[in-house]
């Protein structure tokens, strides 16, 4: 089966998503999951879809004793991961089909990737499998398109340049679990009970145009862009697009997530 370009991550994407939206749009709310996490001070940590190894860093800073295995199923991911965060245990493996022992984890940890998961109960379902009883999972989820000004900026600029059939990856994955009704429902199917689900509004500041060359090629957006025209010219003029609606120079931007906490009962 041909991977989902929707879900994966190859070549140079790791590095331009790491280098150019990581501090922006992914490290506050890493170090917001990871200062949750310490709080109940595990042992022993498995981060599920930890892409370039943001919230694996704050693992290792918030939980200095424990032993984190981090995972992702894109194999570049893993590799660009493992030369960042060298620390950590690396490993592939989809969420919805661990390759680890039941009850080998006091908490599971995932930072915006279960949107990307084709069948959240089932991720859920494993997550409860490998947990001890008692041991949580803690994710966070992408609040609503509209919620986060870098987003819904370039969504605005992809329309612009694709009139007739914009690309629409950032609207139906990464922003399309934000429902908290949802989330919940998901996470009793797969057997835990949901404990809390907060909404958190924090900041990013960046050039504007940096942040749309990581949208435009350190993300999914990238197969988009090129089933529709040429990468490099889409690119300039997102960029262009985006310094035209938000100004020159860095900005600042407020981006609206979910944190879920949930347990093994037992």
């Amino acid at each position: 089966m041909a991977p989902d370009s929707r879900r994966s991550w190859v070549d140079s994407m790791p590095e331009a998503y790491d280098r150019h939206l990581g501090p922006v749009v992914f490290a506050p709310f890493a170090k917001d999951l990871a200062d949750r996490i310490a709080g109940f001070s595990p042992s022993r940590v498995l981060e599920l879809a930890a892409g370039t190894g943001l919230v694996t860093r704050e693992l290792l800073r918030t939980c200095p004793g424990a032993q984190v295995v981090a995972t992702d199923l894109n194999p570049a991911m893993v590799d660009y991961g493992s030369r960042q965060v060298p620390a950590a245990t690396w490993r592939r493996a989809d969420a919805q089909s661990l390759p680890f022992p039941d009850a080998g984890f006091d908490l599971v940890a995932c930072q915006f990737g279960i949107m990307f998961f084709p069948d959240k109960p089932a991720a859920v379902a494993e997550a409860r499998r490998v947990l001890v009883p008692g041991g949580r999972l803690v994710f966070n989820t992408w609040g609503t398109l509209d919620s986060h000004r870098f987003g819904a900026t370039l969504m605005d600029c992809l329309r612009r340049a694709f009139p007739a059939d914009p690309p629409t990856f950032l609207n139906d994955i990464p922003h399309g679990y934000a429902d908290p009704a949802r989330i919940t429902a998901d996470v009793t199917a797969g057997g835990l009970v949901c404990d809390s689900v907060d909404t958190i509004t924090l900041t990013g500041t960046a050039d504007a145009a940096d942040v749309a060359l990581g949208f435009c090629t350190g993300t999914p957006v990238r197969a988009e862009i090129e089933a529709r025209g040429d990468l490099d010219a889409t690119t300039a003029l997102i960029k262009s697009e985006m310094r035209a609606r938000l100004g020159d120079g860095p900005v600042t931007g407020t981006m609206s997530a979910h944190v879920v906490v949930a347990h093994r009962p037992g």
